[in-house]
């Protein structure tokens, strides 16, 4: 059995504020060490449930280079640094029987959500249109697996991410963070395991739980979640798609439309593509995250 853990730092335990996250900030140790720790309890609960398993961890938060791999549990793999294809999923493949995401928090423009965004500030919402398999399933009516019309859906980092996994056929199985990120996750994947690790006040406010609770809860719920995999589709959205990004800056969109098939759309701030599969549609929206970083010269 082979397993993917896509570690983000806004979704962790104890962490509400930025300067816990940034590494030119005065408490960004304390949050690796805090980062490090859930990672280690999603480990042992993967193994617990799978004692031979071939256990991945993707440091997926800003430079990916956070966790501190001499604490990191010695029985997992670490994928880190950047850039990387499948950017916070690398590592996975074909042969991953299972994802799961810890630490991870709401999308842009939702909340309360502890510190929520999108890939970067600059990316203000991703609006996918075409068809899904298990895309909340339960609460739309529609039988696990069968396809689900999406018009306009908007995804953030979990959704975007989750969908790659399913176009490789991996279920997302379990996902931590805030309140606000497991009702997000709930949404698209009904039958995946949530473990609210904190409540979301504000943007940088919270109620949460000790830290050692949390990694308690998420070692017994992902003990569970690897346990229960077969049972919880993949979020697989079939092309073509339509595809739309708002973007902040003036300056990204019009780099974005020096792409081939990148266009402006409906309105000052959106760029619009059409994209054969999903894997094709999610480089696309990486490399206009990554184009949201380059300035006028």
């Amino acid at each position: 059995m082979k397993a993917l853990i896509s570690v983000d730092m806004e979704g962790i335990s104890g962490i509400v504020h930025s300067p816990e996250t940034n590494p030119e900030r005065y408490d960004y140790q304390r949050g690796r060490e805090l980062m490090t720790a859930e990672a280690n309890a999603v480990i042992a609960g993967v193994l617990d449930a799978e004692p031979t398993a071939d256990v991945l961890v993707a440091d997926a938060h800003g430079t990916f280079r956070n966790l501190l791999p001499e604490q990191l549990d010695r029985r997992a793999r670490l994928v880190r640094g950047k850039p990387r294809a499948l950017n916070m999923l690398a590592g996975l493949d074909e042969e991953t029987d299972a994802a799961l995401f810890v630490g991870y928090h709401v999308r842009a423009g939702e909340g309360p959500g502890v510190l929520a965004h999108t890939m970067n500030g600059e990316i203000l919402d991703v609006r996918v249109t075409g068809r899904a398999q298990g895309e909340g399933a339960q609460a739309t009516g529609h039988a696990p697996g069968e396809d689900v019309q999406v018009t306009g859906r908007s995804l953030g980092e979990i959704g975007l991410n989750a969908a790659m996994a399913g176009h490789l056929g991996v279920p997302v199985v379990l996902l931590s963070g805030d309140d606000a990120a497991c009702a997000e996750a709930a949404a698209l994947i009904p039958e995946a395991v949530t473990v609210p690790v904190k409540e979301a006040l504000g943007m940088a406010a919270a109620v949460t739980l000790h830290p050692e609770e949390a990694r308690d809860r998420l070692r017994r719920a992902a003990a569970d979640a690897v346990s229960r995999r077969t049972e919880i589709p993949p979020l697989a959205f079939t092309g073509p798609l339509d595809v739309e990004v708002d973007l902040a800056s003036p300056h990204t969109i019009d780099l974005a439309t020096l792409i081939p098939g990148v266009s402006r759309a409906a309105g000052a701030r959106t760029v619009a593509f059409t994209a054969p599969d999903y894997a094709t549609a999610y480089r696309l929206i990486l490399l206009l995250a990554q184009l949201a970083t380059i300035r006028p010269a």
